[in-house]
């Protein structure tokens, strides 16, 4: 709309002209949403909108894209929880424009072995990571979500797989039991134990028990939540759940960090045992957690969920800016397994709903939704996981009128596979699976082989031959065999002890892809306090000082021929000319490289200072160690000291990064 002018030609604006275009300003400041949680019809419209916006960020079914992956800097846990916000979607709405990229991506993504290990994230996946996509199967199949077809894997028989894998992961070597949050050992955080991985493991064989009927499931979530209780992640005074602990200290030293998704999913689990089992004690156990839950939830009225670990100091993640989506959803299906928990729950999801989509003012749009669902107008950047969360908490609101989960015995129909995911069963390393080179590769290969030897050998000549030497190539060749054995030697025994050094290490396990997760450990565990991703399958205690070093005696290099001639060959004065004589070495005091036949008289500095040793000679040409000259210092390496200074420092420092998973 144009704002006619004001000039006199023209008419001025009049009071309702300005009104209006007061009103149109204002607009970019208003709330884009005004969402009735009572309201089937208000709850749809907007849950369509936000879902929308937030599948505007995945590209996985685009062409030359891959399907079931977030872009960058997104994990692959994350596009698992988005795939089952979609779900969601679906079962809540009816809408089912996304079922297909939906089903692409949880099929894409299952790995050889139809359990959600595949190969190409072995650097990043951890216990919680598959346990994600566990989760999220396990809700297609509870919702009767399109099955896959015939000869695709069945979203109740992945979940199966999911399971099977991590039962047979359950460390009893360390703390007594629990997963550890890696499964590889090179992945940053092996060393943890953290309470997201335990309680996707547990509410996902409380739900496994509840659909199938099998009770071997309900058994290892009571074992799961027997060992959260005796580690004490789950607290029994306040309720609250911990982030975890590190193996090196037996898990008696508490990472004390809160976040929602914990909480959630002990939460979820201890609701589907409640239903499965009926039991009065799952149902304590179901209320006291929701008691210790209301720690996330602020504002004046004390019913806005905050990710109190991170939010109020404006430091949580791009993990941590989805974790509200986790415990809204969960929340949301605990009414449907404990229905005496809506009154305590309801209320708080419906205040929480309303108060995000208040917030959906950002972005390009205008209606990017923040991760400050307490504050007075939108705030930070606009991310994947904030849409999730308002998407989440929006579609709760409508909980009472969808049917339960369903389960085998009330008209689930996905297909069980309860062996599944036995190829992965206790593998600690990728299945990989190499075709065979065909036969014109191989000669390639052999052919470049030859010819970068060659080229080794002729640098190698090259390098030792002394062209200012009254020799021939051909003896210099003959004297170029002591060399060689020297090189042997050295490297013969440099290997020995290496072997002897890393043999008296303990192996230490650095560990994954989220970062910004240690601050501090315990002995035996490492720590990284980056975002960034880093693979190290270095020994443990190795470190950047040097544990040994190797003074050369001279400049020359090593196994140099041991040939009076040769070496005195080599001789040049300051001023560059050659040879350099005796006498005047002798007069500027340079013995740093004595000549033939001669001797130093004294250990002095040579000239200019610049040689740190010097060496000396007898009648026969043979030298023989140098001496260190004095006011030189060593050369060391502090990077060590202050790498190890860096890693003391203690996790409470660091509020908010600590326990996520990428």
């Amino acid at each position: 709309m144009r704002i006619p002018s004001t000039s006199r030609s023209e008419p001025r604006l009049g009071a309702g002209g300005i009104l209006a275009a007061l009103l149109l300003t204002l607009n970019r400041f208003t709330s884009a949403y005004q969402l009735d949680p009572n309201s089937t019809s208000s709850i749809k419209s907007i849950a369509k909108s936000i879902a929308k916006d937030m599948v505007g960020m995945y590209h996985g079914d685009e062409p030359g894209q891959t399907p079931g992956l977030l872009p960058d800097p997104y994990y692959w846990w994350y596009a698992g929880a988005f795939m089952g916000t979609l779900v969601d979607y679906w079962a809540y709405t009816g809408d089912s424009q996304y079922v297909e990229i939906t089903k692409q991506a949880l099929l894409f993504q299952v790995g050889d072995h139809d359990d959600y290990m595949p190969i190409n994230q072995t650097r990043t996946e951890g216990n919680d990571d598959q346990g994600f996509w566990g989760l999220t199967v396990m809700s297609a199949a509870e919702y009767n979500f399109p099955h896959p077809a015939e000869d695709q894997p069945q979203w109740l028989g992945l979940a199966q797989a999911v399971f099977n894998t991590q039962a047979a992961r359950w460390d009893t070597e360390h703390c007594n039991g629990g997963l550890r949050w890696q499964i590889f050992q090179w992945n940053r955080g092996y060393d943890y134990k953290n309470s997201i991985s335990q309680a996707c493991f547990f509410a996902l064989g409380a739900r496994l028990a509840l659909f199938t009927g099998n009770s071997s499931y309900a058994d290892w979530a009571d074992r799961t939540w027997d060992w959260m209780e005796a580690v004490e992640f789950i607290d029994p005074k306040s309720w609250y759940v911990y982030d975890g602990a590190h193996i090196g200290n037996n898990c008696t030293k508490l990472v004390p960090y809160q976040f929602s998704y914990n909480a959630g999913g002990m939460i979820l689990g201890a609701a589907a045992m409640y239903n499965f089992t009926e039991s009065q004690v799952w149902k304590d156990r179901l209320d006291n957690l929701l008691v210790g839950a209301k720690v996330f939830f602020s504002g004046p009225e004390k019913n806005i969920m905050t990710e109190v670990a991170c939010e109020p100091v404006k430091l949580c993640n791009l993990d941590q800016k989805s974790f509200k989506a986790y415990l809204s959803r969960w929340l949301a299906v605990t009414t449907q397994w404990a229905p005496h928990t809506r009154d305590t729950i309801m209320p708080l999801l419906r205040a929480s709903a309303v108060a995000a989509t208040d917030k959906c003012t950002g972005g390009d749009n205008n209606r990017m939704c923040s991760l400050y669902w307490t504050k007075d107008k939108f705030e930070g950047e606009v991310t994947i996981g904030q849409q999730m969360a308002a998407l989440e908490v929006t579609l709760a609101c409508m909980i009472q009128d969808r049917p339960a989960p369903l389960t085998k015995d009330t008209g689930g129909t996905s297909k069980a596979n309860p062996g599944g995911g036995a190829e992965d069963v206790g593998r600690t390393t990728p299945d990989l699976d190499y075709k065979p080179l065909p036969a014109g590769d191989k000669a390639g290969a052999a052919i470049i082989t030859i010819l970068i030897l060659a080229g080794l050998l002729a640098g190698m000549f090259w390098i030792f031959f002394d062209e200012t030497s009254d020799s021939g190539p051909v003896d210099q060749f003959r004297s170029f065999g002591s060399s060689a054995a020297a090189v042997v030697a050295a490297l013969a025994a440099g290997g020995g002890a290496a072997a002897v050094l890393g043999h008296k290490k303990d192996k230490k396990d650095i560990n994954e892809k989220n970062a910004a997760v240690f601050a501090t450990s315990s002995n035996g565990s490492s720590q990284e306090n980056t975002n960034s991703l880093v693979t190290n399958d270095a020994p443990a205690g190795v470190t950047n000082q040097s544990q040994g070093q190797h003074r050369r005696v001279s400049s020359m290099p090593l196994g140099w021929p041991q040939n009076p001639a040769m070496r005195g060959s080599t001789l040049y004065d300051s001023d560059g000319i050659y040879p350099a004589s005796a006498s005047a070495r002798q007069s500027r005091g340079d013995w740093a490289v004595g000549g033939i036949g001669e001797s130093s008289s004294a250990a002095g500095s040579s000239a200019g200072g610049n040689r740190s040793y010097t060496q000396q000679e007898n009648a026969t040409g043979d030298t023989t160690p140098g001496t260190e000259e004095p006011g030189l210092s060593h050369d060391t390496n502090s990077k060590s000291a202050a790498h190890t200074a860096e890693v003391g420092v203690s996790q409470r420092e660091a509020p908010g990064a600590i326990g996520v998973a990428q």
